[in-house]
């Protein structure tokens, strides 16, 4: 588990061990490049070879295109798109070397939709989308599979900072089923991604929005 808030990733593990598995909390900044090289040797040393990679990191503040500065859109393509860039050259050769592996990359439902506002998040997104249909060209005969979920409006703790109740409306509205996505319906998502269930499956783009958007 590599996240950039300790207190939070920890919390998480100690969930995580209380069922019994075995789990190596890190914290890291995607940003930084040396530091999830020396993450992942510690996982390799500590708990054998990686044969799952999430990449979950991802920021999300909405902003007038007119407004953004060049460091705004840089970090988010930093946090949003380099960071898989980063963590995916980290686990690769191992992963060539035993032809096994399932790469999970999460984007968001926001690219096929094109919302505004959000100009420098929706590029980074259509970005993961676009790397991981590369990478599962290119990883394929090493019998690594590089798949896509495009979560849509999710309800998550940091939400409440800039989603109103008119917004949940707006959700539902636009939604075939009429609840609240959680963080746990991705997570099944990635679940069935990354197991045996899936193994026909590369370069794909899974949507988990309860029906916003169809293709």
């Amino acid at each position: 588990m590599l996240d950039r808030n300790e207190a939070q990733n920890r919390a998480a593990a100690a969930e995580i061990q209380s069922s019994g598995a075995r789990v190596l909390p890190v914290a890291v900044d995607v940003r930084d490049r040396a530091a999830i090289h020396a993450a992942i040797q510690r996982v390799q040393d500590e708990l054998g070879p990686v044969d799952i990679l999430v990449n979950n990191a991802g920021i999300f503040p909405r902003q007038p295109f007119l407004d953004m500065t060049p460091e705004q859109w840089d970090e988010m393509q930093d946090v949003n798109v380099k960071s898989i860039f980063h963590t995916t050259q980290a686990v690769l050769p191992q992963m060539i070397a035993r032809k096994s592996g399932k790469i999970v990359n999460i984007s968001s439902v926001t690219f096929h939709l094109g919302t505004g506002k959000m100009a420098h998040y929706v590029a980074s997104k259509g970005g993961v989308i676009g790397l991981t249909r590369a990478l599962s060209r290119e990883l394929g005969e090493h019998n690594i599979h590089v798949n896509c979920v495009t979560p849509g409006a999710i309800r998550t703790e940091s939400e409440k900072h800039f989603v109103s109740a008119d917004d949940e409306q707006d959700f539902l509205a636009h939604q075939s089923i009429k609840r609240r996505l959680e963080p746990l319906d991705i997570a099944r998502a990635c679940l069935f991604l990354c197991c045996e269930l899936s193994d026909a499956m590369t370069g794909q783009s899974l949507n988990v929005d309860g029906g916003w958007y169809m293709h």
